[in-house]
């Protein structure tokens, strides 16, 4: 096999590697996802025919335009953070979530500070264990955690530019673990966002030609309520949509499985059963699962995905809308870890999919 020809039969290449790290390590927090959004869009514009953006950010790549039927393929930018939410006079930040940012991870992490002079490097502080009396120890909560700039004043503080609202995200970046995971801070979802790219890609590299218009959308405001989500699905007003995120790897210390299901990393994409999502959709992604020989697991979900896959299926009239999750352990902390074979696996069965869903489909339950 040709090498041109083996980059077009892998997720994994040299480029799509250094484009993985590139992104993860951008910070990319809820509200200011505008910088890992031109880092996706600038690795996308070879493979893609057009995009258009919206006023928050949310952004989409368009492949074969102008067709009246569109299908779209998401994603989520944003990452959890933390707001900038009170200066001590003695120099000292209290901080609160921008997002699910969990408090119990906190101390003893490093930020980085966003201001308008630049990126100031922050750490959460906590008192050491000579000085903590045994058994009556106070745990982390959003009262007690702080950040140390190396400021003994307020005024010193302000003078870096740091002010109320100013947002931070965790100083992390990604790493390999056994050469069989990934590990950082943030793939909960921009792994998201890496793998439609792919998608994408592989599409071009291959030469397929869809009937109907692919739009690539990598939606902002997840993280606090699917917002970017719920604004670009009006917009596009989709016949189909094929949402991707991260679920709960389930076989590690402390995880109960009678609650959350029982989910492996490694082996394979996670299809949700849910109200919002579309059973012959979903039908039609499990029969392309079983026609590739794609591993895949099952996981049902109670009242809603939590996803964007919601804001997508319940947006104007109602889009026919699936999800296929990835594993991840340790959501929410800066070790999210998901494992390669799972990515590719995920890729692929999205862009099988794509391929088996025809101009026009109906998929109406009642006709």
């Amino acid at each position: 096999m040709k090498k041109s020809e083996k980059k077009k039969n892998q997720v994994f290449t040299t480029e799509s590697v250094e484009f993985l790290h590139q992104y993860i390590n951008n910070s990319s927090p809820t509200g200011f996802e505008t910088s890992g959004q031109k880092l996706w869009l600038d690795y996308l514009k070879p493979y893609i025919d057009d995009y258009i953006s919206d006023a928050y950010g949310s952004a989409a790549a368009i492949i074969n335009p102008g067709q009246e039927y569109k299908a779209v393929i998401e994603a989520h930018a944003d990452e959890i953070s933390w707001w900038v939410n009170y200066i001590t006079n003695d120099g000292f930040i209290y901080v609160c979530r921008n997002g699910g940012s969990d408090h119990q991870i906190a101390p003893s992490k490093r930020v980085n500070i966003y201001t308008k002079k630049g990126i100031v490097k922050g750490i959460f502080g906590w008192p050491a264990i000579h000085v903590r009396e045994p058994g009556k120890e106070e745990p982390p909560t959003l009262k007690n955690i702080f950040i140390d700039v190396g400021c003994s004043s307020k005024k010193e503080v302000e003078k870096l530019g740091i002010h109320v609202g100013c947002v931070m995200t965790y100083e992390d970046e990604l790493i390999n673990l056994n050469e069989n995971f990934y590990t950082g801070r943030a793939l909960d979802n921009r792994i998201g966002g890496f793998m439609i790219a792919q998608v994408a890609r592989l599409l071009v590299e291959q030469g397929i030609k869809l009937p109907y218009t692919l739009y690539i959308v990598n939606a902002v405001q997840e993280e606090i309520g699917l917002r970017g989500a719920e604004m670009i699905s009006r917009r596009i007003k989709p016949s189909v949509s094929i949402i991707t995120d991260v679920c709960h790897d389930t076989q590690t210390p402390m995880m109960d499985k009678k609650i959350q299901g029982d989910i492996a990393s490694g082996k394979g994409p996670v299809l949700s059963y849910a109200p919002a999502v579309q059973n012959n959709l979903l039908n039609l992604i499990i029969q392309t699962a079983e026609k590739e020989k794609i591993d895949y697991q099952r996981l049902a979900s109670s009242r809603s995905t939590g996803t964007d896959t919601d804001a997508f299926a319940y947006s104007a009239e109602g889009v026919p809308s699936a999800l296929i999750s990835l594993p991840l352990r340790y959501m929410h902390t800066t070790n999210e870890t998901v494992h390669k074979k799972d990515i590719e696996n995920v890729v692929w069965l999205m862009f099988h999919t794509l391929k088996r869903i025809k101009k026009n489909q109906d998929f109406r339950y009642i006709k």
